[in-house]
């Protein structure tokens, strides 16, 4: 990557780099226009600009919470329907992430075809605790979609951990190898969006996906118009070529085994020492369940942002709260506690060693062990969309 970051060429439009970025997309994920974007986000912020409105709504296994945020900026409503099994986080389902196939049947039969834009599916699922999906369950989406000639687009920032998942659980995958299944995947949907921050293993970058026209010629007037021409779409030709050649070393079998071994040995070690934690162990992240580790806050005064709080002060481990604080304020301005109240250990990709992880293992432990200590938070300050991103926090 770092030798094609010096080839990048900065053409302002037609650049050779932007032509290998779309090779390298196409060959993975082969939708017939390609729409480039500086981030993750960028693309969903186009995607539902174009496509959703006021009295719409959008199905997911679940959003996370800037595709929440997108769907919700344009008056439309994002609703999750992930299985029971990822709503408990001791469950050993192989596949938590999946999609509740009967509840996406009734939801459809209740809110009517025309209020339904499209569906997506987020792999691996990240605000569930960075759980699979399997390949029979996006297939059975998608025929579920096509009776009722829905899009399906993917949210498919960890597509390669969720298709090395896909390798080791389900069965009649064993021997595939990681490319065709991710190819497989995306064979069942009619777009994507795309953070190439996570498998694209670049430090920017992201892409929306689409065999679309009508909404490909939407999409790129206002990419145009918010984040520049199409062939760059707010990236330098050196972002380009980088992300061209992590779409190649992302598949690589070897690269993810050891990614994936790293967040078990954490997840496996901090169970040892009586953390509870996420079980299986996502594939990016561990999740700790900071509702169990802090049994005397109140979801309301948020245990996942103190114990997230408390990880940084005591060891400087940055941890992110995925809960009540990020997922707890509804449109209407109302809180309630949210489904789980979690903690994510999100590990940097190709950065650390095992000896970082024995850092971070004993570091959680120590706060296990003065757990009773910590206490519960309050917004001081909070803006009114993604409020835990700029909100400040004092303790109750």
């Amino acid at each position: 990557q770092w030798g094609a970051v010096m080839e990048g060429n900065e053409s302002y439009a037609g650049s050779p780099s932007f032509y290998r970025f779309e090779e390298a997309v196409k060959n993975l994920m082969p939708f017939k226009y390609l729409v480039p974007t500086h981030q993750g986000r960028a693309a969903e912020s186009i995607l539902f600009t174009v496509i959703a409105g006021p009295g719409q709504v959008i199905p997911n296994n679940t959003h996370f919470d800037t595709t929440r945020a997108n769907v919700e900026a344009q008056g439309a409503e994002a609703v999750d329907l992930v299985i029971a099994e990822d709503l408990d986080p001791e469950s050993r389902h192989p596949f938590k992430g999946n999609m509740d196939i009967a509840a996406l049947e009734r939801f459809i039969e209740e809110q009517g075809v025309e209020n339904i834009p499209l569906c997506m599916l987020t792999v691996t699922n990240n605000s569930g605790g960075g759980q699979p999906v399997s390949m029979e369950n996006i297939r059975q989406t998608r025929e579920v979609c096509d009776r009722h000639g829905i899009p399906l687009f993917i949210d498919a920032c960890r597509f390669a951990e969720n298709a090395w998942f896909i390798k080791q659980r389900e069965p009649g995958y064993a021997d595939t190898p990681v490319v065709d299944i991710v190819r497989e995947m995306f064979s069942y949907a009619d777009g994507c969006t795309m953070s190439a921050k996570k498998d694209g293993l670049a430090n920017i970058g992201g892409w929306l996906a689409m065999n679309n026209e009508d909404w490909a010629v939407e999409c790129r007037n206002r990419l145009i118009l918010t984040e520049g021409f199409s062939t760059y779409g707010g990236l330098s030709g050196r972002d380009l070529e980088a992300i061209a050649v992590g779409l190649e070393e992302v598949v690589e079998e070897d690269y993810l085994r050891y990614r994936i071994v790293s967040t078990q040995y954490v997840a496996q070690h901090l169970a040892d020492e009586g953390v509870p934690v996420m079980r299986p162990a996502g594939g990016h992240a561990v999740y700790i369940d900071a509702r169990k580790f802090l049994p005397h806050i109140e979801p309301l005064q948020y245990p996942g942002q103190s114990l997230a709080v408390e990880l940084y002060m005591h060891g400087g481990i940055r941890g992110c709260e995925i809960g009540t604080a990020m997922f707890g304020l509804k449109p209407d301005g109302t809180e309630e506690p949210a489904h789980m109240d979690l903690v994510r250990l999100a590990i940097p990709r190709r950065t650390y060693t095992k000896s970082h992880m024995d850092y971070v293992i004993e570091v959680v432990a120590e706060v296990h062990a003065e757990r009773e200590n910590l206490r519960g938070m309050k917004f001081v300050r909070q803006p009114k969309a993604l409020r835990h991103f700029t909100g400040h926090f004092g303790y109750v």
